[in-house]
């Protein structure tokens, strides 16, 4: 099954850039995934268990590293990557 999820990170921190930044990137390490960010949010698509686990472990470690955050998320059960779907088409 594939998996889309938008999620917007917003670390409870003055310098909040570098959690964030830190937070897209290792979503961007993980093969497998597409991550498309724009300036309100991150989309990853791919697998769902991939997607899935993959942010279990990165928001655990965003929170460890990082301390305090509010994550927003938004699943919707089918890829969406415009890459694979250059139409909009589902």
């Amino acid at each position: 099954m594939e998996l889309s999820v938008e999620i917007s990170k917003y670390p409870l921190a003055d310098d909040y850039i570098p959690a964030i930044k830190d937070f897209i990137d290792r979503l961007h390490a993980i093969e497998g995934l597409s991550v498309v960010g724009n300036t309100m949010s991150t989309q990853v698509f791919g697998d769902y268990d991939l997607v899935m686990d993959t942010l279990k472990e990165e928001i655990r470690r965003s929170y460890e590293q990082f301390g305090k955050a509010i994550f927003v998320c938004k699943f919707i059960g089918a890829n969406l990557d415009p890459a694979l779907n250059p139409h909009g088409e589902s």
